[in-house]
């Protein structure tokens, strides 16, 4: 039986990208980071506001909404920017409703009150897995900002009851893989995105085959990967936002 060939970065199968995580990256804002995996690279960032979408008027509850772009030269080609195309594709839509479900499965938005939280996830350059680390570092972003509206009095109680983080997994050449770079991403027989709490439970599975159908062995092996992965990255948050005042279920 033939060796399997190595990964692009010499990486073994189960090991995440190197991650780097740079808190309070920009200066005019209440929360954010940069976050990079591998070469794949993405700056969060999180405003308070003191307001809520029409819907939610007058019921003492906030929100939490996502915005996600790619730079036009974040990858190989150029990308056209989608203000000037005039419209926001499909799978721009997608991912933004993602990081919006994924922090609001985490956060008490009762005792947000009535404001929103926009989530500002601007990829400067891409090789795989940007919706993941868009998560990822938008979760360190966010407690970030809710504390500094906590010292500022604008909230009494934190609103953020677990941590959350994200990860890609894949098969690819019939091996299962954890964190694919946009080479093995491309090559994939199955792709597949997994967000989960720091407790351990599941907020989305979005699994697809590209190829041929994969089976229910197959599947829960990459869950296995993907949870592995996350508890790297869920250590990673924890050891930076040490003492976070988590407010529970």
């Amino acid at each position: 039986m033939p060796e399997p060939q190595p990964r692009p970065d010499g990486r073994r199968w189960d090991e995440l990208r190197p991650v780097k995580i740079t808190r309070s990256y920009l200066k005019n804002v209440e929360g954010s980071v940069l976050i990079e995996m591998g070469d794949t690279k993405v700056i969060c960032a999180v405003t308070v506001e003191e307001s809520v979408p029409p819907f939610l008027r007058g019921k003492n509850k906030g929100w939490i909404s996502a915005e996600y772009g790619m730079l036009p030269r974040s990858s190989h080609e150029r990308i056209a920017r989608e203000s000037v195309r005039g419209r926001i594709g499909g799978r721009t839509h997608e991912i933004q409703r993602l990081i919006g479900r994924s922090l609001r499965a985490v956060t008490d938005l009762d005792r947000l009150g009535e404001r929103t939280l926009w989530i500002d996830c601007d990829v400067i350059q891409a090789d795989g897995g940007t919706r993941t680390a868009s998560i990822t570092g938008a979760f360190v972003a966010l407690a970030d900002a809710l504390l500094h509206a906590q010292k500022q009095g604008r909230i009494d109680r934190f609103p953020i009851r677990d941590y959350l983080a994200a990860v890609s997994v894949g098969r690819v050449r019939g091996r299962p893989l954890l964190d694919l770079c946009y080479a093995e991403d491309s090559a994939a027989e199955v792709d597949m995105n997994v967000v989960m709490t720091g407790s351990e439970k599941f907020v989305e599975v979005q699994g697809t085959a590209e190829q041929e159908p994969f089976t229910r062995s197959e599947m829960d092996a990459l869950m296995v990967l993907g949870k592995k992965g996350i508890q790297q990255l869920v250590a990673r948050q924890t050891k930076l936002l040490k003492g976070l005042p988590l407010c529970g279920p």
